[in-house]
């Protein structure tokens, strides 16, 4: 039930796509794809102020989601200007000053965009800081919120796609910016360690500092784990294929939709099986960000676990910075 104890307020930081940017020409009834659009969607969040420097975005940004206070940076927010949560979707080259700030303000709550900070040496920092102030730290790997990825996990746990027998990622645009979403999918379906087993050469098809980079992985029982990649200068994609022993699962298009190949008895050659026709079934991750808020609700009124913690994408950052360090010959694969 929306009420003022169960309203909390937000601060956004940032005023960007993932912001709210990505809801502005979208029909008011659509599942929201942004933090503004989540939590208006929601109900039980008061957006009461937004940081961005850019004054012309800012206030676009006020006027689309009425929100009364904007400011350029944190140095001006008033102390009076209180929050329960604080999102920062500001970009990653920002990420540490952001932390430090949000951290100085004690909110209930901090969600944040990934990686945690632009180093591995500075998320670890920010982990251990918000730890240490008793505040809740998430990080938005998004596809922890979608239902089917969650239903999917909770399958292949109880086997009920039998034995895994490897996986297939393909992606673009940066192994710490779209490859570790595709990393942090895989540890949390296979509730897994990864490790490392090689790396191809990198490609800077989007960022300078982070290139697309083909790797073997494979997990602490033995499943091989092949990330392979796209450019983004062609078109953006994320797939992520499964091989069972009861069938093949592939997520397309980001988790928009999946295709399922179940095996079964061959059409053609008796005493073989096969791989029936494909089902196609629509994907429920534009669901996401509307369960990520939801969760925040539930954990900062009844202390529920949160789908994905600072610690948690702490493993996943730590893993594709060490894929990107092998890859430009700043660090050897261990053999």
């Amino acid at each position: 039930m929306v009420g003022s104890f169960s309203t909390l307020r937000v601060l956004i930081v940032g005023c960007g796509n993932i912001a709210g940017g990505f809801d502005e020409r979208r029909p008011a009834d659509a599942l929201p794809l942004s933090h503004a659009g989540a939590y208006r969607r929601d109900g039980r969040f008061d957006i009461v102020g937004c940081i961005e420097p850019d004054a012309g975005r800012r206030a676009a940004f006020q006027a689309h989601w009425g929100i009364p206070h904007g400011y350029a940076d944190f140095s001006a927010v008033p102390p009076s200007v209180t929050a329960d949560i604080i999102a920062i979707c500001a970009p990653t080259a920002f990420r540490s000053a952001h932390l430090e700030a949000a951290i100085a303000r004690s909110p209930r709550l901090i969600f944040c965009e990934k990686p945690i900070a632009p180093t591995l040496h500075e998320a670890r920092l920010w982990v251990e800081r918000c730890a240490e102030a008793g505040i809740p730290l998430a990080i938005n790997h998004t596809r922890r919120w979608a239902p089917d990825v969650a239903r999917l996990r909770d399958e292949l746990r109880q086997q009920y796609w039998g034995e895994i027998r490897s996986v297939t990622g393909t992606y673009n645009k940066g192994i710490l910016n779209n490859g570790s979403h595709l990393v942090d999918a895989i540890r949390l379906l296979l509730d897994c360690t990864l490790e490392i087993e090689a790396v191809g050469a990198p490609q800077w098809d989007f960022w300078p500092d982070d290139p697309t980079v083909p790797a073997l992985l494979r997990t602490d029982s033995g499943i091989p784990v092949h990330l392979t990649t796209a450019h983004a200068g062609d078109y953006a994609l994320f797939e992520l294929q499964l091989v069972t022993s009861a069938g093949v699962l592939v997520m397309e298009d980001g988790g928009l939709r999946w295709r399922i190949r179940r095996a079964g008895d061959s059409a053609h050659f008796a005493g073989y099986k096969a791989l029936l026709a494909a089902e196609q079934v629509d994907g429920r991750y534009m669901e996401a960000m509307l369960h990520a808020a939801a969760n925040l609700h539930d954990a900062v009124h009844h202390g529920a676990p949160l789908a994905c913690t600072g610690a948690s994408a702490l493993v996943t950052q730590a893993l594709c910075d060490d894929i990107r360090e092998m890859a430009t010959g700043r660090r050897k694969a261990a053999d």
